[in-house]
């Protein structure tokens, strides 16, 4: 069967605006002319087609791989993966220009005001004392904004529903913390991890393998619980629940492998002793190699 070869025409040079001599704004141009041409109606059929509600998805996507780049890979894919980012949300803002919505100006001009507005330590008189009282005035501007705009005003408000459960545990944690909702120490926050983790043992004793929908609900109300409690120690310790969480899997990860390694691929029918046993020694040689690293 024959293919069909798609029709050609000369191809329309990409025209970016004069270079002004700064290597940020110079770069920022170009992005945004290959973007426009892109959304020409000469451009790209699949850009084109594209729309804000559909461009949305990938930009989370793209942020989980921008995160993903900064914690376990290079400089180079960091970059490659900020780009692409960058790209998603120039791409969102060409498609409501077009249609009549708002532009990347608008974006732009916004968020500046924004951060002029919620840093009066950095362009106006207030002063303050580290980073946590910045970010309790930053908190507090924040709300006086939604108050004024008569939206939720709520300490907890803006955080999106959308974020991973950690990632926004963490968040609501900050923003309780920031309203004066918080533990006298971090050791009182560590303790209300033990209690909560004491009441899932108590539940899980009393449930055991129930499969009854109740006792299962009590079982998973708890275990909501231990979760929320432990993401809410981190803000006390100054850690990432959900890089944490992360972390962790990476590790269970490369000793899983490994331990499926010393067993030719397969666990199928391994004793649970054997398999403790060889995840033991791949922690071990883990722990060494990282000793080795230092």
């Amino acid at each position: 069967m024959s293919r069909e070869t798609p029709e050609t025409s000369a191809p329309r040079p990409l025209e970016v605006p004069p270079a002004i001599g700064e290597a940020r704004i110079d770069a920022l141009q170009k992005l945004v002319a290959i973007v426009d041409r892109l959304r020409a109606p000469d451009g790209c059929p699949w850009d084109r087609e594209q729309t804000a509600k559909s461009v949305a998805p990938h930009l989370v996507e793209e942020a989980h791989e921008v995160l993903d780049a900064v914690e376990a890979k290079t400089e180079a894919d960091v970059i490659e993966e900020s780009g692409d980012l960058l790209m998603g949300i120039c791409l969102l803002a060409r498609i409501e220009e077009q249609r009549g919505a708002f532009s990347l100006a608008d974006v732009a001009n916004t968020v500046s005001e924004k951060l002029v507005r919620r840093h009066p330590h950095v362009f106006g008189d207030v002063r303050v004392d580290g980073a946590e009282q910045a970010l309790d005035n930053w908190e507090r501007i924040k709300q006086k904004e939604r108050e004024a705009k008569a939206t939720d005003a709520s300490a907890l408000a803006g955080v999106p529903v959308a974020l991973p459960a950690l990632q926004r545990a963490k968040r609501m944690g900050e923003k309780a913390m920031s309203a004066g909702f918080k533990w006298t120490t971090r050791e009182d926050a560590l303790a209300k991890v033990g209690e909560e983790a004491r009441e899932l043992e108590q539940v899980f004793a009393e449930v055991g393998a129930s499969k009854d929908d109740a006792a299962r609900a009590r079982l998973e109300h708890e275990l909501g619980d231990v979760l929320l409690a432990a993401a809410f120690f981190g803000n006390y310790v100054k850690l990432d629940p959900e890089r944490a969480l992360r972390e962790a899997l990476r590790r269970f990860e490369r000793r899983f492998r490994a331990v499926e390694a010393e067993f030719g691929g397969s666990l199928a029918g391994q004793p649970l002793d054997a398999l403790m046993a060889a995840w033991q020694r791949a922690k071990a040689a883990e722990t060494a190699a990282n000793e080795l690293e230092r």
